[in-house]
């Protein structure tokens, strides 16, 4: 077993941006030369995560459709409250969804569904600059 690294840079419109990044992560599983082990995805910072979807307008839609109604932006939150950034909403989103997840990889490829991507989602209210960790484990 060995380990490769790669970090990944985005720069994000924020307010629940979502951005493919599944041909990049494919990239670097393709580059480490490895055959079979996992791939993390980790995503640092505390208003953003990494997860999965369907690529697709009506998705791209549902999706901060759905946030918005489990966490509103327009209720009161102590993080704005202490610190006048308005981005509690931001928070609570990112923390429910997680912040990077783990994808087996076989003959050097994500074992991801036919319409399954790996996205990033930005949960902030501003645009941001955002790194990504990719680190696999393999063979």
């Amino acid at each position: 077993m060995a380990t490769y690294h790669k970090s990944v840079t985005l720069n994000t419109k924020g307010n629940c941006d979502i951005i493919d990044v599944t041909g990049r992560i494919e990239d670097i599983v393709r580059e480490s030369g490895f055959k079979a082990g996992i791939c993390t995805v980790f995503c640092s910072g505390s208003t953003a995560s990494i997860t999965t979807i369907e690529y697709e307008g009506g998705l791209l839609k549902d999706f901060p459709d759905a946030m918005e109604r489990l966490v509103p932006e327009d209720i009161t939150y102590e993080h704005h409250l202490r610190w006048g950034d308005g981005n509690g909403h931001s928070h609570v989103r990112a923390s429910l969804m997680g912040p990077g997840l783990t994808i087996p990889f076989i003959d050097g490829s994500l074992t991801l569904g036919t319409w399954q991507q790996l996205v990033c989602c930005d949960f902030d209210n501003k645009a941001r600059s955002r790194k990504i960790e990719v680190m696999l484990i393999g063979e």
